[in-house]
């Protein structure tokens, strides 16, 4: 009986990791600007190798991760918005 309990808690751990990687493969392709849905298929399918896939894909030009860094500080007002960057793009092209 304590070999089912004992196979119980590795299968909840793993289940656990493979959650885990899911949301980070998917929290990571949504700040490179490719969206969550690529990075959540990648997270569920590849489990932590989706994770370093999105670790080394490269960013798109106007994504978060480019204008933001790869980690975002938190509280930081005087940190641009992508909407920001994106507008002032927009208006050295039109000028």
């Amino acid at each position: 009986m304590t070999l089912f309990a004992l196979m119980g808690v590795k299968a909840l751990y793993l289940f656990i990791i493979w959650l885990l990687s899911a949301i980070a493969a998917s929290w990571l392709s949504d700040r490179k600007g490719y969206g969550e849905r690529p990075g959540l298929a990648t997270g569920i399918l590849l489990t932590f190798v989706g994770v370093i896939v999105w670790l080394v894909w490269p960013a798109k030009d106007a994504s978060r991760w480019k204008i933001q860094g790869p980690i975002p500080r938190r509280g930081a007002d005087q940190q641009a918005t992508v909407a920001e960057v994106r507008a002032a793009q927009s208006d050295v092209e039109k000028s």
